[in-house]
């Protein structure tokens, strides 16, 4: 990226923000130590199982949304950053609106958005499904950069098991999609030590940062067969453009 690409980038995502920090959970962190693998202002790594024809699996039935985990932060000057209970609930209601549009255009029949009840404890069979997806997920990210398991041959093939079940006994689809993201805005002050940084010591200090992680599990099998990670530097999930745009880079790679 060019000088001017750089301060086009830090005039992006500003936002009013404090010095609060909620610490994240170890498997965010996991997360986080694999993003330096993708370069540039936006990445993904879409991975996909493969039939014995080496083609992607086809997608063949109908898919319900689970309840997406989002959550939207304010960046302060110091880099802390503040959860933005206003920002996380916009993006709560367009980002699902905006992934059914864009699956609905692919012809993939949709079943009724799935959320887990609130008063669903930590027993409950398909609030363990997602912590198991989550923890899936880590694995993935883990084992897909150069140290491969042997046991897997280089293939993409992972599994959440039979206890998919219970979600499709609960929803009647064949597949469900789990959607992870986290999102910052930068503050005003912090674009301003942004640029200092660039102009005195020549480095980016960090500021807003969209990370997204998508996986598509076959409810009948268990098989994961289609899983992403999205690393976006301009990416907004606060109105339904943005939306639409990080749904289009987050499921990226879906088709039936």
């Amino acid at each position: 990226m060019d000088s001017r690409g750089k301060h086009e980038m830090l005039a992006q995502r500003t936002s009013q923000a404090g010095p609060v920090r909620r610490p994240a959970p170890g498997w965010i962190l996991a997360l986080l130590l694999s993003l330096p693998v993708l370069g540039g202002c936006m990445s993904t790594q879409v991975r996909q199982a493969q039939d014995t024809a080496g083609h992607p699996v086809p997608i063949s039935g109908t898919i319900v949304l689970v309840e997406p985990d989002i959550e939207l932060y304010a960046v302060g000057v110091g880099g802390m950053e503040e959860p933005r209970k206003e920002w996380s609930e916009a993006a709560r209601r367009e980002f699902p609106a905006a992934a059914r549009h864009l699956l609905g255009a692919q012809g993939i029949a949709l079943r009724p958005d799935f959320t887990l009840p609130k008063d669903a404890g930590p027993e409950d069979p398909i609030r363990q499904l997602q912590l198991l997806n989550q923890a899936v997920s880590i694995s993935i990210l883990n084992y897909s950069r150069g140290n491969a398991l042997r046991n897997k041959h280089g293939k993409f093939d992972w599994t959440l098991g039979p206890g998919v079940a219970a979600l499709r006994e609960a929803t009647g689809a064949d597949y469900a999609l789990f959607t992870y993201i986290r999102d910052s805005y930068t503050s005003g002050g912090r674009v301003a030590m942004r640029v200092i940084a660039f102009l005195l010591l020549g480095g980016d200090i960090g500021g807003g940062m969209q990370t997204g992680l998508a996986s598509l599990v076959d409810l009948r099998t268990g098989q994961v067969v289609w899983h992403n990670l999205l690393v976006d530097q301009t990416g907004d999930l606060r109105d339904p453009a943005g939306a639409q745009q990080t749904a289009g880079h987050l499921l990226k790679g879906i088709r039936r």
